[in-house]
């Protein structure tokens, strides 16, 4: 990172750059005009010279006298910057020379002609006529308009060659002094600019620096105050400045530590509230779900025993009221468990086509009582999901629009995007739609726009706030396109792939279960007597042999007594500070790993499920719907 020019440097450039202008103008002009007279001069002596030359050689020239035309020559070398002379005669014979052999040079020029400057050996070399003197006659005849006689012919010519370098050297000295001069001159020019820059610089630097004290937290008054110091009354302004901050900043410190103290008090008996509000809502959640659980077995085994119609109806009534409960209980659970992070995600390349199945299985019945169409369109597309989750969120996107559509049908269909990177599901209904102000209030918890009166059997509107949460967690867009009166479109878009072999959709349904439980001896830990009763008495009706134990001393006993025992269903929370999970593991320690078991509670703790898949066991959440524990003692049964 650059450095910014610091104030003083700016000052010393301000003060320099006129100087070094000025400066380089004047050399200039002065070596130009200098360099130009020299060089004038240079060209009047060479050409005066070789005129005389001319001059001098006529007579020998003409009377032929090559010893007087060698001494004219010799007499010309002695000329300063004279480098050679060649006299020749009209047709081009050399008649004299002197300095470098003349004979090596080329034809002479034309004469009268300048030969001009040889840049490679810094010499000039001129050419000059040599012409008979021609004396005018008196004719006392010719009268004033008569014609000038034409010039004589040319005897033979002179050539002189001139050494430049004396005039180089000129030049080169007038350089070196324009260079000098400048060079004064820039000097000068800086000290200058010193001097007068540090009267401007070192106060405002002073000044600087006061205010980057400040900025660093020095509010102390600056008793370095100079007399006659052009910024004085600013530097006195900054120390009057600096005590009002000072005093600001401990009032405000004093303020902020009275307010940390008073927001700490808060935090502390916020924290107290959260804690006992945590502890409150899972004492409640599990006291409330014991014996709604129990009511549930209560019911269901009700409904295996015979009655009349008016009691067969009754019962029917209070079977659809549980499941309700139980449909309320579950949307909490999973709720609480998207909040508290305690959902694991898989993702892994799934056949959409399987859970396009599944969900089809799951909800065709419901379609039907409903009077409705539920079209599944068989796709190809593989994308990126948790499988259990996806059948999640498209079950309850599909089971909402089942609800609200009072005739014609559902489609659960997908399509890829343009680019091919990404696989859209929608799920179109023919129902009532949606109003446009309402789409993003349809996602929020409990918020149904058709039901105000809360009736039941239209849900209870936790379904889409749960779709939303559980895309989320999977990074899947998920939204709506609908309009009152026209159906509506839900979509949750993910991210495509090739399809692979082998890979399937894993259900999160239990598979219907195909014969009975007839004989199956099963061993039930629960402390809590109704939902011991009630368990006992709906696995008695499904034709089990039951044997209940209120812990883990009496499963013990049991067993000990050679009571046989193929499957152990036990509640988590047990007497005495013990569960379920350590329960197993002891019989399974003492009686044998034989023992297929799973669990059953009502806690929510989101590490509760990590440690029954870590024991290797299932847990069930209360309540537990009957055909969710049917099929799993089969299931443990069978594995047996």
């Amino acid at each position: 990172m650059k450095r910014p020019i610091g104030i003083q440097h700016r000052m010393l450039l301000a003060g320099l750059l006129p100087v070094t202008l000025v400066a380089l103008l004047l050399a200039v002009v002065f070596l130009l005009g200098r360099v130009g007279d020299n060089s004038q001069a240079q060209r009047q002596r060479e050409q005066s010279l070789i005129r005389q030359v001319a001059a001098v050689s006529e007579y020998g020239v003409f009377s032929a006298n090559v010893g007087a035309l060698q001494a004219v020559a010799n007499g010309v070398m002695r000329e300063a910057d004279v480098h050679a002379v060649v006299i020749r005669s009209a047709g081009g014979q050399v008649l004299a020379s002197a300095g470098r052999d003349a004979r090596q040079t080329a034809a002479s020029p034309v004469l009268g002609a300048r030969a001009g400057a040889d840049q490679r050996t810094d010499l000039d070399r001129l050419v000059e006529p040599i012409r008979a003197t021609q004396l005018a006659l008196d004719d006392m005849t010719a009268g004033a308009g008569s014609v000038a006689a034409a010039p004589a012919p040319a005897l033979g010519s002179v050539e002189i060659e001139f050494s430049r370098a004396a005039l180089l050297a000129r030049e080169r000295e007038l350089l070196l002094a324009g260079v000098g001069v400048a060079l004064v001159g820039l000097l000068f020019g800086g000290l200058l600019a010193l001097v007068l820059g540090q009267g401007v610089v070192r106060p405002i630097m002073r000044v600087s620096q006061r205010v980057e004290r400040i900025g660093q937290g020095d509010l102390s008054a600056d008793a370095r105050l100079l007399q006659g110091d052009p910024l004085q009354g600013l530097q006195q302004a900054l120390n009057t400045m600096a005590m009002r901050l000072a005093r600001g900043r401990d009032e405000l410190e004093r303020q902020v530590a009275a307010a940390t103290a008073e927001l700490l008090e808060k935090k502390d008996e916020a924290e107290a509230a959260t804690r006992a509000k945590s502890q409150f809502l899972a004492a409640a959640s599990h006291d409330l779900r014991q014996p709604t659980h129990a009511l549930g077995m209560f019911v269901s085994r009700l409904a295996q025993l015979p009655h009349d119609a008016d009691t067969a109806h009754l019962v029917a009534n209070l079977e659809a009221s549980v499941r309700a409960m139980q449909d309320l209980l579950d949307s909490l659970l999973d709720i609480s468990r998207l909040d508290a992070g305690a959902v694991l995600v898989s993702v892994q390349p799934v056949a959409l086509q399987s859970v396009f199945q599944q969900v089809g299985a799951a909800l065709q019945m419901q379609a039907k009582e409903r009077g409705l169409r539920l079209r599944i369109r068989s796709s190809v597309l593989w994308g990126m999901s948790d499988p259990a989750l996806l059948q999640r969120i498209l079950l309850n996107l599909v089971a909402n629009a089942l609800r609200y559509t009072a005739r014609g049908s559902v489609l659960l269909a997908a399509r890829t995007s343009r680019d091919g990177q990404r696989v859209r599901i929608e799920v179109r209904d023919s129902g009532i739609g949606i109003a446009s102000e309402h789409h993003a209030r349809i996602f929020q918890e409990f918020f149904q726009v058709h039901n105000a009166e809360r009736d039941r059997s239209k849900g209870l509107g936790l379904g889409l706030n749960i779709v939303q949460r559980t895309a989320q967690l999977l990074g899947h867009p998920v939204g709506v396109r609908s309009a009152l009166g026209c159906g509506s479109c839900f979509f949750v878009e993910l991210p495509s792939t090739m399809p692979v072999p082998g890979a399937t959709a894993v259900s999160g349904q239990e598979a219907p279960v195909l014969g009975g439980l007839d004989g199956l001896e099963v061993l039930v830990i629960e402390d809590d007597r109704l939902a011991a009763v009630a368990v006992g008495g709906l696995l008695q009706g499904w034709g089990c042999k039951v044997r209940v134990a209120d812990g883990l001393e009496q499963a013990v006993r049991c067993l000990e007594q050679g009571l046989p025992v193929q499957v152990i269903v036990s509640d988590y929370r047990l007497r005495d500070e013990d569960n379920g999970i350590l329960a197993i593991a002891h019989l399974r320690r003492r009686f044998g790993p034989h023992l297929a078991a799973c669990l059953m509670s009502g806690d929510m703790d989101p590490g509760l499920l990590q440690a029954a898949r870590d024991a290797g066991l299932t847990l069930l959440h209360k309540p537990v719907r009957p055909a969710k524990l049917r099929s799993l003692l089969r299931s443990l049964a069978d594995a047996t």
